[in-house]
Parts: C-alpha cells; structure tokens; sequence
C-alpha cells in the first residue's frame, strides 16, 4: 500500500484513529526528539531542568526515561507569567534561539494579563500551518472555497495564521484589513467569499448590521463560518444563533499565540478535540489541584453522546471539570512544555465509532477561565454558562456581565441591548437554570461595545 503523503487529509484522519497506546508513543517519541534539539540551547528550559535536576550542567541530557505521562509529571509546569520575561526583555522568555533566527512577530491579546510577544522561526510556521489543517479538514475546505477574513489584522497570531493555513489549502484568501462591517459585507457579496473567518460575537455583529441595512445575509454564498477567540463557537445557543442568522455551518476551534492551534472541531459542534499529533495533554483536576490519570477519563458512546446533547454545553455528566496542560511537540524556536493554559474543560474519550478521532475531547469545548470562575452564593457561576443562557432569548442583541465583590461574596450584574424588555424573562431564565437571582438591567441601543477581535463582555472588577 502506498503510504500516504503528510499533508494529506487522509493521512491526519488516520492519525486521528489511532489506538491511544499508539498516539501516547508517538507524543513522547516526538517530545524525547524536541527537547534533544531545543537542549541546551533554550536557556529558559534548561534552567528550570538544571534546578529540577533532570539535567546536568556539564553533560547532555538522557531522556530514554521519557515515555509515558508518569515520566512526564517528572517535569516542572510552566505558567504564563514565567514567560514574560519583563519590560526590560522584549520578546517571551522561551526562546531556543538568538533572535535572528526567526521571522514572525506576534503578541498576545493581553485579556488576561500583560501582553506578550511570542516569536516563530520559519519551521515553527510550517508546523503552525500543519496544525491548522485539522480544522480545515472538519470544515471541509478545498481548493474551490474562497476565504474571506474579517478581522484587522494586527500582532494577533490567530488572524495571520488562519491565512497562510487557507493559502496552503489552495483556496483563495481575501484579507479585509481595517474596513467597515457594512464594507466586509459586500466584499462577501461581490467576491462570492463561502468561508468566513471571525469571532463568534462578531458573526453576530455582522449579521446585526446587514439586518440594520436590509441585506439577507442568510441569502449570502458563505457556507461555513469558522470562529475562535471567543467561547462561542461550541456554546449551541451562540452557534444556533449564527447558524440561522447566516445560514451557514459554525465550525468551533481553539488556539494561543504562545501554544498554538491546539483545538478543532468535532463534526456536530458539541465540542472540541486536542490536537494531539502535535500537542501532549495534561489535565489537572479542579476539586483537588492533582493530575487526572488518563486512565480515569470517562470513556463515552455515540449513544451516551446522544443522550447528552441536549445538556446545554454538550457535556459527559461523568466528566470532571479540570484545567488543560499542553506540551507543544513540534514548535521548537518557542516551545512550552507543560503549560497551565488556565482553560476549564470537561474531558472525555470517545468510544464505539470505528475510524472516530481517539484524541482527548473537550465537551462543549473550553467552558471558561480558572480566573473568571464566579463563587455566587455558593454556586460556581462560569461566564460561558450566562451567555449560553443569554443567548437562547432571541430578543437580546448584545450583553455585558460585571463580576464585583460584596464583602467576601462575588456579585454579578448583567446589561442587556434588546429589541424589546426582556429583564424579568431574563432574570427569571437565569434563576430557574443557575439557581441564582443575578441583577439584570437593559440599556439603550449602541451603548454596549461591539468586538471585531476577542470579545470582552466579561468585566471582572473583584480585584479593583
């Protein structure tokens, strides 16, 4: 049989269907060959192994120990503010190499804390690049699509790496740089785009201002819609919403500047599938801060998964809510290796399906932020678990939630832009599912912001 090439889709699908004794070998003969080519040169690694005392100063390194996650917790975790290095360091502090050896610049967001600069040398892109082909294959892109990128591309990796991903597909990329919402429409309309690349609140936005313009955006050529940045996509609420707006298929998928595009989709929406071709999963678990063995997470049916669909988030009721750990296995200019990404997930291992992905699934993909879970009268309170409420009420437009503190108590209080008062019907919505009485006030048109980039319609004011 002739072996098939790597960048054929077939190819990651076979890949996808390996047995996990066979993906766990390949992940750590992959990680044993990165850290003999990033050692000893990656200061910042060999520091916190020298310390560790996995490495020697005056000897190279043996990873043959190396071979399964028992080994692995061996190595110390890395978090983000280990990376940046500080205002007196420009770039993040994971380099393996001299500056001059790399040819992209990219920064973080900055939601979530400083914002940081990540660099990739020309291998790292073509593994970018790669990644990111296990998002196109669930969406179904070929040659034929027509791209069209609805975002303004400035240091942010997401948008610049999504281009060059759909430029190697062979479909055509249409950038829209700084232009207007009504101007993107018409570029839909006048190249006959099919593929829409933006973030969910966006999608909406979008829909929202060819309403407000008498266009029927649901008559428009795009047939997939491919979101990131923001929850949304795997939230069946948010993406019902954007499916019937556009008349179109979302399809849901993660990523980090200084990870990388570590998430695709599922086929139906519920969730989402580490990449693990290319990343090594960890899960630590929120009730005790301990690793989960992996041999402890529920293993699910097609028939369970059924069952379950309609849970709101698309989750296992056996799956225990934990934080995601990646080790990149292939990004050798800026590797992290045992990184807290600080996303809640609920994990899951598919089972029964001959030739379904054996990857590490994500129900209902990232649930939200260790940092922005609410403790509201006893009740743990997510973000994500709001909007997937919020947006089931066809009448709300846009949102706002604001978490303060009341003493020692977290209090949230929600605005709301609709198309008529929906407060009581919402505030009663949110009692009967949260079990909680949250402040629900409504606000004049326009006065809430709208996002092209990640949204931010989570105000966390508990630390101020």
């Amino acid at each position: 049989m002739t072996e098939l090439p790597t960048n054929a889709p077939e190819y990651r699908l076979k890949q996808r269907a390996m047995d996990r004794q066979s993906i766990a070998a390949a992940q750590f003969q992959a990680l044993r060959g990165m850290l003999g080519r990033i050692l000893p040169t990656n200061e910042f690694y060999f520091r916190k192994f020298l310390k560790s005392g996995l490495v020697q100063a005056d000897r190279p390194a043996d990873w043959a120990w190396l071979e399964d996650r028992e080994a692995l917790a061996r190595l110390p975790i890395t978090n983000k503010a280990e990376l940046i290095a500080g205002e007196q360091a420009p770039f993040a502090a994971n380099l393996t190499w001299q500056p001059e050896r790399y040819v992209r610049f990219h920064r973080t967001s900055g939601t979530h804390g400083h914002p940081m600069v990540v660099l990739d040398t020309a291998a790292d892109w073509r593994w970018w690049i790669a990644s990111w082909q296990h998002v196109l294959d669930v969406a179904g892109i070929s040659p034929s699509d027509r791209a069209l990128m609805a975002f303004s591309f400035g240091p942010f990796i997401g948008f610049w790496s999504a281009f060059d991903a759909v430029a190697a597909r062979g479909a055509l990329v249409i950038p829209t740089g700084a232009m207007t919402t009504l101007a993107r429409l018409e570029m839909i309309r006048s190249t006959s785009a099919t593929v829409l690349f933006c973030t969910p609140g966006y999608a909406l936005h979008m829909a929202e201002v060819a309403a407000a313009n008498g266009i029927t955006i649901a008559d428009s050529p795009v047939r997939k819609i491919i979101v990131a940045g923001e929850p949304g996509g795997s939230i069946p609420a948010t993406r019902n919403r954007i499916q019937s707006a556009w008349n179109a298929d979302v399809v849901d998928h993660c990523g980090a500047s200084e990870i990388g595009p570590w998430g695709f989709a599922d086929a139906k929406g519920r969730g989402i599938y580490v990449n693990e071709c290319d990343f090594l999963p960890e899960l630590i678990s929120i009730d005790n801060g301990e690793l989960i063995p992996f041999a402890s997470i529920p293993r699910q049916s097609e028939n369970a998964r059924c069952a379950s669909a309609g849970s709101g988030q698309g989750g296992s009721e056996l799956a225990e809510l934990a934080e995601l750990v990646l080790t990149t296995l292939g990004r050798d200019g800026s590797p992290v290796i045992r990184y807290r990404t600080g996303d809640l997930v609920q994990p899951v291992i598919h089972t029964g399906s001959q030739g379904e992905s054996q990857f590490l699934y994500l129900a209902g993909g990232v649930l939200g932020r260790t940092d922005d879970m609410m403790i509201i009268r006893g009740v743990n309170v997510f973000p994500t678990s709001v909007e997937a409420i919020l947006r089931e009420v066809p009448e709300v437009v846009e949102y706002r939630m604001t978490a303060v503190k009341a003493g020692q108590m977290d209090q949230l209080k929600i605005e709301l832009e609709a198309s008529s008062d929906v407060t009581r019907s919402v505030g009663e919505l949110l009692q009967a599912r949260l079990g909680l009485r949250i402040e629900v006030a409504q606000v004049v048109d326009g006065q809430l912001p709208r996002f092209e980039a990640k949204g931010k319609r989570f105000v966390d004011q508990r630390g101020d």
